[in-house]
């Protein structure tokens, strides 16, 4: 902040102000003018009633066609012959930390005395520009994961995927909720059941923090929250284990 402004704030809250002491009001960044309620993450809930709810194939159509007539762009949704669906997702890239791309630097190689153009691989990095967004054109199945894979593919990003995590977004009473997706979550599903408002849900790829944590700085409530996602996880983690193993139990079947 300006050294003449002698505003103080919570380090946490620091993202969520904006102030501009050195020019005009509304000369700030304008792609933060929506981000002034108070954010508030919600990883340890579940998804909610709506996002559980399980369609048919009536439903799906019937819903397709009002998801549709809402929208002013060709971005449509459209029903396949075998029940699935296509549509458009558009994702929010909010990166704090820079991202790694393949670069090539041509060096002579001075073999038999000549120089010869040989190329090196390397990685550079840099920050993405603030409010970078995405439009992805998926499958109804196509799942989370895949959809992080994708978004690294388009700007050619080399870092793990598992870096990565793909958040939803939604305002509720002037504030806003962010929940993470499983791996196996659909996000075109999701925007179907919410329809086009952006309000009621976004998507938004951020960094999934992974790195060691200092607990002991926590509070109990944080670390009763933490327990519970602990929890979720190694429920999920078990699910998909039973799952494969139930794959595999039936092929054998089928082959006996």
């Amino acid at each position: 902040l300006s050294p003449d402004c002698s505003f103080t704030c919570h380090y946490r809250c620091r993202a969520l102000v904006q102030l501009d002491c050195s020019g005009p009001p509304g000369a700030g960044d304008e792609d933060d003018g929506n981000e002034q309620v108070l954010e508030k993450d919600t990883n340890v809930d579940e998804p909610s009633e709506w996002e559980k709810a399980e369609l048919d194939q009536a439903q799906v159509e019937q819903r397709i066609k009002e998801y549709n007539s809402q929208i002013n762009s060709n971005l449509f949704m459209s029903l396949n012959k075998d029940g699935s669906y296509t549509g458009f997702i558009k994702v929010q890239l909010k990166l704090v930390r820079p991202v790694s791309v393949p670069a090539t630097k041509r060096v002579p190689s001075l073999q038999a005395g000549r120089p010869h153009p040989q190329g090196v691989k390397r990685r550079t990095s840099f920050y993405l520009p603030k409010g970078t967004v995405k439009h992805l054109h998926i499958l109804s199945h196509t799942r989370a994961s895949e959809v992080i894979d994708a978004l690294l593919r388009k700007f050619t990003v080399i870092d793990n995927p598992r870096k990565f995590a793909l958040f939803e977004r939604s305002e509720k009473d002037e504030q806003v909720y962010l929940r993470k997706l499983g791996d196996d979550e659909q996000p075109l599903r999701l925007r179907l059941l919410a329809g086009p408002s952006e309000k009621v849900l976004s998507f938004i790829l951020k960094e999934n923090e992974t790195g060691e944590v200092n607990w002991d700085a926590f509070s109990l409530p944080e670390l009763h929250n933490f327990l519970l996602i602990l929890q979720r996880e190694e429920e999920e983690h078990v699910r998909r284990l039973r799952h494969r193993y139930a794959r595999c139990r039936q092929k054998m079947q089928e082959a006996l």
